[in-house]
């Protein structure tokens, strides 16, 4: 099964040319392109030679043995009541689906919006069916992910959070240009588990993954191993769905702080932990 890790926090620290340089020196087989910086009207990818820079990105990347099988969005992908905001998000989005295009991804993670609990349903499916035709248009096939929302200063479910109304949402859209992205750490945050998570969306539904680990309370994006999540279980779930996707990381949570110095030992920590959790799926897809 092929490994990837997502860019962001290497990158923030030391570019994306350096970061794609860690990431395939580490020895991930592909990376996940995180475009939060979008955000900022002065990012690299928000300006009117953007296509140049990511295809520069890509020769890097070409060079250097690896490839980009996913990416992330800018998000929030919405804000109530903020619609100058939500104007400039959505064209960036669609702009992040272009760049997605030049990278060679696949799947660009996008995440669902929590209005209400009447009204996420509806809502999300109008703000994901618009994205159909650019999902045609640049070949790249849009994920829904998990979320989760806070009360009372503690996590609770929002949009996605619980497998039935994940799969709801995923149905209710054309399977060929939307899938299910699978946040791990998520689940626990709101009660859920992952194995259980895994197994309800099956095969045809989760095609990509977030994986870290966290203590049940905040969304702390650590490395596997390091919280509660249980690694057993979640592994013989993806061997039992015939998980086909790209084992993808996000766990930069412990390098926000590290000096730049660490960086390389800790990719080739996160590459060693999630080589071992792929061995487990397959371990455990050898006992069925």
């Amino acid at each position: 099964m092929k490994i990837s890790t997502q860019t962001e926090t290497t990158a923030q620290k030391l570019g994306e040319e350096t970061a794609i340089k860690y990431i395939a020196q580490a020895g991930f087989d592909a990376a996940d392109f995180s475009m939060f910086g979008m955000h900022d009207n002065d990012d690299m990818l928000n300006r009117d030679n953007f296509r140049e820079y990511v295809k520069r990105l890509k020769s890097i990347a070409d060079d250097c043995g690896i490839y980009f099988n996913q990416s992330h969005a800018p998000f929030p992908s919405y804000r109530q009541g903020e619609e100058e905001y939500n104007k400039l998000t959505y064209d960036r989005i669609i702009r992040a689906m272009e760049i997605s295009s030049i990278l060679g991804v696949d799947i660009m993670v996008v995440h669902p919006t929590h209005i209400s609990e009447k009204e996420n349903f509806d809502f999300n499916v109008k703000f994901f069916k618009s994205l159909q035709p650019y999902c045609e248009k640049f070949g790249v096939r849009v994920a829904l992910e998990n979320m989760w929302g806070t009360r009372d200063g503690k996590k609770v479910p929002n949009v996605c959070s619980v497998a039935s109304d994940f799969i709801r949402h995923l149905d209710a859209l054309d399977r060929r240009y939307f899938v299910g992205c699978l946040d791990l750490g998520h689940c626990g945050l709101v009660g859920e588990d992952a194995a259980e998570m895994i197994r309800a969306l099956g095969h045809d539904r989760l095609k990509a993954l977030h994986v870290h680990d966290n203590d049940f309370i905040d969304d702390l994006h650590y490395y596997p191993f390091s919280g509660k999540m249980d690694w057993v279980s979640i592994t013989k779930a993806l061997a039992d769905i015939n998980y086909d996707g790209v084992f993808t990381l996000e766990a930069d949570g412990m390098k926000k702080r590290m000096p730049v110095e660490f960086l390389p030992k800790a990719l080739s920590y996160l590459y060693d932990a999630a080589r071992q959790l792929t061995s487990m799926i397959e371990s455990a897809a050898n006992k069925t």
